[in-house]
């Protein structure tokens, strides 16, 4: 296996949970202490913390913070269903919270801490062992030399408990000497990959050139990229992906230009209970989101906003769906099935 690694975390467990604050980065590295379910909550939807994978990993050691504090289990019922409708589209969230419960549900009152804690941590363990897994499988999906990969959003480190998902395949590229150069789309409107892409990549050293977002169609067209890799916040039965506002027209300029398109998620970002793209609820976020760049009001506030945080990226546009657990490809409800259940 591949040797990867990065200096990056989002969250860390010091005798607590803290949050490296993400609505700061790049200008400043600060750290969040976070005491409590409605702490992490507020965190959460305001994305000092986002990734599926990472804001499911900051619910889970919330609750076991909260377990702490309190272990009635009528207490910590309530501060977990507070945690999991924090953003409605990422499935890890709500699987997150499913499973700190049921360890807490089984232990005596006075090993609820510790059960949640224990739990906490073995998600976190699995997730960056996901990452790992899904980087070795996305990389040798991606045969030759000097590879030229488009990102949008952020889908690192950042995101998750270990080196990524779809920048961890870019990641292990680099480490076997095969990147020869990532695009990082900026993803406006909060600029996930300018901010923070842009960041990790340049911590890990990897050769990266960010456009806007609007740019990318027609790099696809010039011929200057081999793939495109995006994570995923929900992945439905039948292989449509919930990915941030902009993946499905990044799929549908792929299609068109005959470039490959990839989507990188762990398994518990896979919902098999929902039949297909159209049941998946979409979260919309405040305007001013919109109104404002970088913390600068452009229009007026009145103005009316339409700021879908994710949209549905049918499977007829993939090419496959990397887990840990293997490749689905090509991507439909049984290859689905097989790699995410």
């Amino acid at each position: 296996m591949t040797r990867v690694s990065t200096c990056v975390t989002p969250l860390r467990w010091r005798n607590g949970l803290e949050l490296l604050d993400q609505r700061l980065l790049p200008w400043r590295v600060h750290w969040l202490a976070v005491p409590g379910a409605s702490a992490a909550s507020r965190l959460i939807r305001s994305l000092a913390v986002r990734g599926a994978p990472a804001i499911g990993l900051t619910a889970a050691y919330a609750l076991a913070a909260e377990a702490r504090r309190n272990p009635e289990l009528a207490h910590l019922r309530r501060a977990g269903r507070l945690l999991a409708s924090a953003r409605p589209t990422a499935a890890n969230l709500a699987r997150a919270v499913t499973d700190v419960m049921a360890a807490i549900t089984v232990a005596p009152r006075g090993q609820r801490f510790e059960a949640a804690l224990a739990t906490a941590r073995a998600l976190h363990e699995a997730d960056a062992a996901a990452c790992r897994a899904i980087a070795e499988h996305g990389a040798a999906r991606l045969p030759g030399q000097a590879r030229r990969i488009l990102t949008h959003c952020n889908t690192g480190a950042l995101a998750t408990g270990g080196i990524g998902t779809a920048l961890g395949i870019v990641r292990a590229l680099h480490a076997q000497g095969r990147l020869e150069r990532m695009f990082a789309c900026e993803a406006r409107p909060v600029l996930q990959g300018a901010r923070l892409t842009v960041w990790e990549a340049t911590r890990d050293r990897l050769p990266v050139t960010l456009l806007a977002d609007a740019a990318a169609a027609a790099l696809l067209a010039s011929g200057a990229v081999d793939a495109v890799l995006v994570g995923a916040d929900r992945i439905a039965a039948e292989g449509s992906v919930a990915n941030k506002i902009g993946t499905y027209a990044l799929a549908l300029a792929a299609a068109k230009h005959g470039v490959p398109f990839l989507v990188a998620a762990p398994t518990p970002t896979f919902d098999l209970a929902t039949a297909d793209g159209y049941a998946i609820a979409i979260e919309l976020r405040a305007g001013d989101e919109v109104r404002t760049c970088a913390g600068r009001r452009i229009v007026r506030h009145g103005v009316a906003v339409f700021n879908p945080a994710f949209d549905v990226t049918p499977p007829r546009l993939l090419t496959a769906i990397v887990s840990e657990r293997g490749v689905a490809q090509p991507v439909n409800r049984s290859t689905v099935r097989r790699i995410g259940s």
